[in-house]
């Protein structure tokens, strides 16, 4: 029997166990997302591969609870999908299904599933639709919580790739054990445990030899949390046993990941710190690929995720084969009727980050080549000689009057391009935001944003500009125009509306956007420039 009849006879398993119970009662939800793009020709961008055709993904979601019972699924259809996805993207189906039972103090999900052991650092399953991913798990899982604050799972299953399975099993165990022990304190001590078990496929070293690639791979984590009203630190590690792939240059050089995070908050302040080291954790269910698919593991970036268009132009994307990473962060209020606070009081946030590469000394093996071999040495304190990414912003908001408030941000950008996209120089760059936000009436509220970033660097400068006009509750009419006033003199123009009504938002467009990398959590996805007219409808029931 295979894997899919095994999940489907569990899921019906669990469906006919709560079924049983005269007294559960359902309870239906769900939700439809729905995003198209027509696109047209530009000589000035690029032209558009598939114009005249109506690319779309869409996805439908559907759940039922009751009290011992939740079952789900998804349809997707994604036949011809948005411009910047892979072929293998293309298709449609019920890729996500599942079941899971709820006994006392045990929970049992058939079917595919998320889940996240810690930070992520071994096993991260999830799904991001902007970047594509889903990397669910086919196969079961149990949760188990014998006492109170002790919590046990228990997985196993195989990784979606697109419309397929790779492969590869997965399994693994977490447990996580959390008291109080003394003041307020709570600490919270956490162990892990994945396997990967893949079949083993030849990799020529070179013209006379071949690989013997581990078959099994194995990854540890340890983690730890104390935390109080105002402080809260975590620190966890990760240990993998040696993993040749794509990624490295398959070389059987062990990986390490370390953190530390510190959390400091009361009302009217709070303080980051955090610093990261990792070293060839790359932990994928199928070695042979790259990209952003297949992945097991997370590695979070320590970099402040943007909002703003010319801010989030040089977003940073985490390098998994090795990165010291540092991040710190201030916000502070100052109280109205103060000398710096005004009438209304004065919010500021300040923020650093910096990614370092690691130490790296080559080491040959009797092949005489880094492929096959451990790769390199590495001094765990020393930093390697380049920088990947470092970013210092100032952001001040402030309400000037009744109706009248504005945020103010600076932000000084170094970006090492051919470091982190494999092409182009280091980038320097100032940018400066006006954002303001008027409130014309109790119904209607205006707001502006003015982006400038400068820079001699890539393709120089840039301007944004945006006017976002809100009637309450249901419409918001935009016009936006990024222009690069450096090399290309370009206009990436768009003009939106959206309606909203109870749980249904609908919103047309029309414009260009330009090329670029959109990234969450520091996975990035390349996206190239398009032109043409846009819809978007999402509902939620």
């Amino acid at each position: 029997m295979n894997l899919h009849k095994c999940i489907g006879l569990l899921v019906l398993l669990l469906a006919n166990a709560a079924n049983a119970q005269d007294s559960a009662k359902w309870t239906l939800g769900g939700s439809v997302q729905t995003d198209f793009l027509l696109p047209q020709n530009d000589n000035r961008i690029g032209v558009a591969d598939q114009q005249g055709k109506l690319l779309s993904n869409t996805y439908i979601d559907f759940n039922a609870t009751n009290p011992l019972l939740e079952v789900g699924a998804r349809l997707e259809y994604a036949r011809q999908p948005l411009p910047g996805f892979e072929k293998e993207f293309s298709g449609w189906g019920l890729p996500h299904f599942y079941a899971t039972g709820k006994f006392r103090n045990m929970e049992v999900t058939a079917g595919t599933f998320y889940e996240q052991f810690g930070a992520g650092f071994v096993l991260r399953t999830y799904e991001d639709r902007s970047l594509g991913i889903d990397n669910s798990l086919l196969g079961g899982r149990l949760i188990y919580r014998p006492l109170d604050g002790l919590v046990v799972k228990l997985l196993s299953g195989k990784q979606r790739h697109y419309w397929n399975y790779n492969a590869a099993w997965i399994s693994g165990a977490d447990v996580e054990y959390g008291w109080d022990v003394c003041n307020g304190k709570r600490l919270t001590l956490g162990g892990s445990f994945v396997n990967k078990n893949e079949k083993e496929d030849e990799v020529m070293a070179d013209a006379f030899h071949v690989l013997n690639l581990p078959r099994s791979v194995n990854a540890y984590a340890l983690r730890a949390t104390l935390s109080s009203g105002t402080i809260n630190i975590v620190a966890e590690g990760a240990y993998k046993t040696h993993d040749p792939s794509f990624d490295n240059g398959y070389i059987y050089r062990k990986g390490y990941v370390g953190m530390l995070s510190a959390t400091y908050s009361k009302r009217g302040v709070s303080l980051l710190a955090q610093v990261k080291r990792s070293d060839n954790m790359s932990f994928r269910s199928e070695r042979t690929v790259s990209g952003i698919s297949s992945n097991i593991n997370h590695l979070p970036a320590f970099t402040l995720t943007h909002s703003y268009a010319l801010p989030a132009m040089y977003p940073y994307a985490t390098n998994a084969n090795g990165e010291w990473a540092y991040q710190a962060a201030l916000a502070y209020r100052f109280k109205p009727q103060t000398g710096l606070g005004g009438k209304y009081g004065t919010h500021i946030k300040l923020n650093f980050s910096l990614v370092k590469s690691t130490d790296r000394t080559p080491k040959l093996s009797s092949l005489s080549t880094v492929q096959g071999s451990d790769g390199y040495g590495s001094a765990f304190w020393r930093w390697g000689s380049q920088t990947y990414y470092r970013d210092l912003n100032v952001q001040i908001e402030k309400r000037i009057t009744n109706n009248l408030r504005t945020k103010i941000l600076y932000m000084h950008l170094f970006y090492n391009k051919m470091a982190i996209e494999g092409k182009g120089d280091e980038v320097n760059a100032n940018i400066f935001v006006a954002d303001t936000r008027y409130t014309l009436s109790r119904k209607v509220v205006l707001r502006t944003e003015l982006q400038h970033l400068a820079t001699r660097n890539d393709d120089g400068n840039w301007w944004y500009g945006l006017a976002e006009l809100s009637f309450a509750p249901n419409w918001m009419f935009t016009l936006a125009d990024m222009y690069n006033s450096g090399k290309t003199q370009l206009h990436y123009y768009q003009a939106s509306a959206t309606y909203n009504v109870g749980a249904h938002r609908l919103q047309v467009g029309y414009g260009r956007t330009r090329a670029g990398y959109n990234c969450v959590g520091g996975v990035c996805r390349y996206i190239p420039a398009t032109k043409g007219l846009t819809f978007s409808y999402n509902y939620t029931f």
